[in-house]
């Protein structure tokens, strides 16, 4: 089992920045890949980045080039440096780990979830 919790979420402007972190502990080894996604109200979850053991990235269109995923391999975290936030950003962010280093774009490829934090962007 893994465990994972996000923090660093909160209420910025619009312009603004947060960076999101998770935290994992459990069997980390078997989740080479980790990924953040986002749910806003009446919407689906929706894939926002992701990072393969290797640290090979992928983005979302959304958020390419003012979002960037990073990771510490020794610490088990895995954070999302959020730049430009616009009003859209607004959502409950998750991260989720992967079994299988896929780097997945999928929420079905994902096996662990975290309880999600809360970005609220003002206009």
């Amino acid at each position: 089992q893994v465990q994972l919790v996000e923090s660093g979420g909160g209420l910025v402007q619009a312009g603004g920045s947060l960076r999101l972190s998770c935290a994992a502990s459990g069997r980390t080894f078997s989740t080479p890949a980790m990924g953040w996604f986002r749910q806003a109200p009446g919407k689906d979850r929706e894939f926002v980045a992701t990072i393969r053991w290797s640290g090979m990235t992928r983005y979302a269109d959304s958020v390419n080039g003012r979002f960037t995923i990073s990771r510490d391999n020794a610490k088990n975290t895995v954070d999302l440096q959020m730049n430009s936030l616009k009003p859209e950003d607004t959502a409950v962010y998750y991260c989720a780990a992967d079994r299988n280093d896929y780097g997945s774009r999928f929420s079905v490829a994902y096996d662990y979830w975290g309880q999600g934090t809360q970005v609220t962007v003002s206009s």
